[in-house]
């Protein structure tokens, strides 16, 4: 590990130091690591959104059942891209407020696309996509007499 040194300003400093807080690191190297690894999830994320590379990705978000129609259209937009949707779960928070966690793989910019269209929906309050870039392993290898032949993600 490399030791560095930064100039920085009082305020910024103040931030680190709440995040430092709120978080509960045991130092401020900490918190600018997890602040650079954010960084470079989110730059990836851009550059994986323009291209054709594959993923697999976790979209969570929050919304309001109650919302007119909402849940037949996150029902209907997963249905529209089944291709992509590997797994999803849902968990009633309160009244009025389910979380969905959903996994999912394909192209990169498919992924972005569908999480875009299904959070930016009205009742949708909070959302977040998690990108993994993954490439995908084509070699024919079996598993035992009786598996079939299948293919493997590498991160």
């Amino acid at each position: 590990m490399q030791r560095i040194t930064i100039t920085i300003d009082d305020d910024l400093l103040a931030a680190v130091d709440a995040l430092v807080a709120q978080r509960g690191y045991t130092s401020r190297s900490e918190a600018f690591r997890d602040i650079v690894r954010e960084t470079q999830v989110t730059q990836v994320r851009e550059q994986q959104d323009a291209s054709d590379s594959q993923c697999v990705a976790t979209l969570t978000y929050v919304y309001d059942h109650a919302t007119r129609d909402l849940a037949r259209r996150i029902t209907q937009a997963h249905h529209d891209r089944h291709d992509l949707a590997v797994a999803s779960m849902r968990i009633h928070l309160d009244h009025e407020s389910l979380l969905e966690s959903s996994v999912l793989r394909g192209r990169a910019h498919d992924v972005a696309a569908f999480a875009d269209g299904l959070t930016s929906q009205r009742g949708v309050r909070y959302a977040h996509l998690h990108t993994i870039p993954v490439t995908i392993e084509h070699a024919r290898h079996h598993h035992g007499d009786d598996a079939p032949h299948h293919e493997h993600l590498h991160v």
